[in-house]
This record gives structure tokens, C-alpha cells and sequence, in this order.
């Protein structure tokens, strides 16, 4: 009865504590150029702080969720929401570029425990009918991230410095730590996961392939998205103002495709809806090759982009769930860490891109890589189909 008198809250809170999640982690996109400044380093390497982080979170979320997996979910969370906060603090403070990589090492730990652990609390808490919108409510927190999150720590970092950027984030993970002690119950519903869940689910090929979408899919949109300021700076001859503007409509447009993902999952099923997602991104992760374009139709682009990019999450889980209903928790982890594994491989391409080609050349790359991961989607989906 505890579970059920809470639910109402429980959700919200989760939320809340994602979208400290989501800050933190993206928060440097927004300020780049600042951090970039500060180390006297290039472009591509500062893409290397998104990538060390995104690493450390594809390695430590399902070995942490494993090691964990016996203990209270509350624990659980607070846990990873505590050493989220200290790494936002130590890399505030960082003096230098390797304290710096240290402490976001150490934030993807936490994230990686907290976001695959509330999106399983949610499952658990709620109807199968439901699962799709109660998902898209948990990552609801990470989207309204982008929208006040990601753009307000681009103008903090800009106008006051980089290190506030991380200060607020701080502030936001503690205030989340005293949310989950007061309002999320003890004796949480969930599935009891272990190292010997975790080697079962990667000794499954199939399911490993359609986990391994979520590499190819997000990976698409890093080769663009991790560079999106200095392309901006270089292309459009946007400062402050212009990339705090192009990012608030990213997360307008993310806060969109969040529930849009949700009911379109709910009524056209996962795969269909990742199918639609692959071909509107191809589309618009190439038209970022023909800047410069008008301000006007820059900021669309950016908004149907973030749509068709943000629906993803949630037809992704539901569509992975669906395939490995058992190993649910361990799953989600290891979809969590592909969103990061996603984030350094596309960063990584970016990065080539812009040291063999050039920043204009980020769009026309993405899309191929997304071409790629449209064949890719087809295929898992009818080898998982086919047992």
C-alpha cells in the first residue's frame, strides 16, 4: 500500500532526479567554447570531455546495476544521486583539464546507477498498458533538461564562467537526494539482477544487436550534436545568444518528442516508430552541411531534429523490454550504457570529420551514420523476430 499511496509523487521525482542527470551530463555541450578556452585546446579535444564521460557510463551503468542489483532501490538511486553531486562539485573546482576528466568519470558512475534503476522503479510501478507513457514521464526529466537545463548552464557558463554551470548542477543533485529520502518508499518492487544476469544477457547475440541500435542511432546524432557550437560559431556567427537560442529550441522540441514517443509507441508499435525516427533524421542531420542558412529556418530544422531524435528513448526501452521481458533491469542498463557508448562513438566520428574534412562537413557524416543505423534497425528486428 506504501508503493501505491506514493505512486502519484514517485514518478515526478524520478523526473526530477533525471533531469539533474541530464544537465550535468550535457551541460558541456552549451559551453564548449569556454572549457575549450580556459585548457587552450582544440575543438575535437574538447569534444574528449563528453566522450571520457560517455565511456565511463557505457562501462560502469551495467556493471554498477549488477553489482547493486540485490540492494533496496532506494538505496540504489540515492546512491548514484550522491556521487553525481560530488562530481559536479569537483568539476567545478577542477584546475585542471585531467581533474576535469576525472570527475566526469566519476558523474557517469552515478548516472549510470541512478537513470536504468528509475526507468526500472517506473516498469515495476506501473500497468504494461501504461509502460510507454510512464517512461516517457521518468524521461521527462532528461528532455526538460535540454529545454531550461542545458541552454540556462550555456548562458551561466558564458556570462559567469564554465565552473557555475557545474555549481548549479551540483546544488540541483542534492536537492533531488532530499526528494528521493522523503517521498520515495522503502520497499520498492524489483527484479533481483546479478553478474550472472548480466553475462546471460550479453551471451544473447540477438538481444545484444537490438541493444546495440541505440549505439548507432544516438551515435548519428553525436557526430553532429557534440560540435553543434563551434559549428554554429564557425558557420552561422552565433555567440552566446545564438547557441542559447539554437539549444532552447532543441529542447523545445525534445520536451515534443518525449511524449510524442510515448504515443506513437503506444500506437504504432516500437519498431514502426524507429523506422519513421531513422528517415526524418536522415533528413535533417544533412541539412546542417548547406549552413548558412536563415535564422528562422535554422531554428526549425533544430526543432524537428530534437522531435524525431527525442521520440527515440522510449520506443527503444519498450521494444527491448518486449524482446527480453525477464531480464528487464539488466536490459535497460545495458540500453543506458549504449546511449553512452553512442555518445563517444559519435563524438569520436565528429571529431575525425572536423580534423580530416571540416565543421560543415558534420551534417552530411551524421546522416550516413544514420543510414547506417536505419539497415541496422531492420536487421536485429527480424533476427529477433525470427526466434
Amino acid at each position: 500500500m506504501q508503493i501505491i499511496s506514493n505512486q502519484r509523487l514517485l514518478i515526478p521525482v524520478l523526473s526530477a532526479g533525471n533531469f539533474a542527470i541530464g544537465m550535468g551530463a550535457f551541460v558541456v555541450i552549451g559551453i564548449l567554447n569556454p572549457i575549450r578556452e580556459t585548457f587552450a585546446i582544440s575543438s575535437a579535444q574538447a569534444g574528449w570531455i563528453l566522450t571520457v564521460y560517455a565511456i565511463a557510463y557505457a562501462v560502469g551503468s551495467p556493471v554498477g546495476v549488477a553489482l547493486t542489483g540485490k540492494w533496496p532501490r532506494k538505496t540504489v538511486m540515492l546512491a548514484g544521486m550522491g556521487l553525481f553531486a560530488i562530481a559536479a562539485l569537483l568539476s567545478a573546482f577542477a584546475s585542471t583539464l585531467e581533474t576535469l576528466l576525472l570527475a566526469r568519470v566519476l558523474a557517469a558512475f552515478g548516472a549510470g546507477i541512478f537513470t536504468p534503476v528509475s526507468a526500472g522503479v517506473a516498469l515495476a510501478c506501473t500497468e504494461p498498458s501504461r509502460h510507454g507513457r510512464s517512461l516517457a514521464q521518468v524521461f521527462f526529466g532528461l528532455t526538460l533538461a535540454q529545454v531550461i537545463g542545458v541552454p540556462a548552464g550555456s548562458f551561466l557558463g558564458y556570462t559567469y564562467g564554465w565552473p557555475v554551470g557545474f555549481i548549479v548542477v551540483a546544488g540541483l543533485s542534492l536537492l533531488c537526494m532530499v526528494l528521493l529520502v522523503r517521498i520515495v518508499p522503502g520497499a520498492l518492487p524489483f527484479q533481483v539482477n546479478t553478474f550472472s544476469t548480466l553475462v546471460d544477457a550479453l551471451s544473447d547475440w540477438r538481444s545484444t544487436l537490438s541493444v546495440a541500435f541505440t549505439v548507432s542511432f544516438l551515435g548519428a546524432i553525436y557526430v553532429l550534436f557534440t560540435y553543434l557550437s563551434p559549428l554554429l560559431e564557425s558557420q552561422m556567427g552565433y555567440g552566446r545568444n545564438g547557441i542559447t537560442a539554437v539549444l532552447l529550441a532543441f529542447g523545445t522540441g525534445a520536451v515534443i518528442g518525449n511524449f510524442l514517443g510515448g504515443k506513437l509507441t503506444d500506437s504504432l508499435g516500437p519498431f514502426q516508430t524507429l523506422r519513421l525516427l531513422c528517415v526524418v533524421q536522415i533528413i535533417t542531420l544533412s541539412l546542417f552541411s548547406f549552413l548558412p542558412l536563415p535564422d528562422w529556418l535554422l531554428l526549425v530544422i533544430v526543432t524537428v531534429w530534437s522531435v524525431f531524435g527525442w521520440s527515440f528513448m522510449v520506443a527503444q526501452q519498450s521494444r527491448l523490454v518486449r524482446q527480453t521481458p525477464r531480464r528487464q533491469n539488466v536490459v535497460l542498463a545495458l540500453h543506458a550504457a549504449s546511449i553512452y557508448a553512442g555518445v563517444a562513438v559519435g563524438s569520436a566520428i565528429g571529431g575525425a570529420v572536423i580534423n580530416h574534412i571540416g565543421l560543415i562537413a558534420l551534417g552530411a557524416g551524421a546522416a550516413i551514420c544514420m543510414l547506417f543505423a536505419l539497415f541496422h534497425l531492420v536487421v536485429s528486428e527480424r533476427l529477433a523476430v525470427a526466434v
